[in-house]
């Protein structure tokens, strides 16, 4: 992959011990951290700051349908279009019906990662990918050799348990370390995946 190419990005916070969610499917725990809730406002400084740069430079999104039901559940976007914060078109892995937001590009699919990010791949062109939510989704990336990027805000938090950041065995001699920075109370790490 060459300087300048869109990738295929997991980016995400978690907590030190490796869980995006809490047992209850909470993120309440990062918004508790000052510097973790979009709504704080700019005092803090946070890996939001650098998120929204991170946003901008993405041309498609994907997610499962836990982290949809989520911002369904949380946002209220059904009822409030308005809260729905991706201009991008977003692919949703489901095996059910969901609701749609309305005026969202919101695209339903199934099966295997690999034809839904040709689809990205296309209507993203130079722009990155970002895989948004759970790491089940995010290990099937990896598994068929589609992730070429892991970023990670470390928040200064032990959950003991809850959703994982990625359930896959992935040793050293597959992530080369890019780059780390703290900002505010976070840690923030970029991998690049070795094929």
């Amino acid at each position: 992959m060459g300087v300048g190419m869109a990738k295929t990005v997991y980016n995400t916070a978690t907590s030190i011990d490796g869980f995006i969610a809490d047992p209850g499917n909470s993120l309440e725990w990062l918004f508790s951290v000052p510097g973790g809730h979009p709504e704080e406002g700019g005092e803090v400084e946070s890996p939001l700051d650098e998120f929204g740069q991170f946003l901008a430079g993405v041309g498609a999104i994907c997610m499962g349908s836990t982290t949809y039901e989520w911002i369904l559940e949380h946002e209220h976007v059904v009822e409030h279009p308005e809260k729905w914060e991706y201009e991008q078109p977003v692919w949703v892995f489901t095996s059910r019906d969901l609701p749609v937001v309305p005026g969202a590009d919101i695209r339903f699919v199934s099966g295997d990662v690999t034809t839904v990010h040709a689809e990205m791949a296309a209507v993203a062109g130079d722009r990155d990918r970002w895989i948004l939510g759970g790491g089940e989704l995010v290990g099937q990336f990896f598994d068929a050799g589609l992730l070429d990027e892991v970023v990670l805000s470390l928040a200064p938090v032990f959950l003991g348990g809850g959703a994982p950041l990625l359930p896959r065995r992935i040793l050293a001699d597959r992530l080369e370390l890019a780059e780390s920075h703290t900002s505010g109370q976070f840690t923030c790490i970029t991998y690049r995946v070795k094929r």
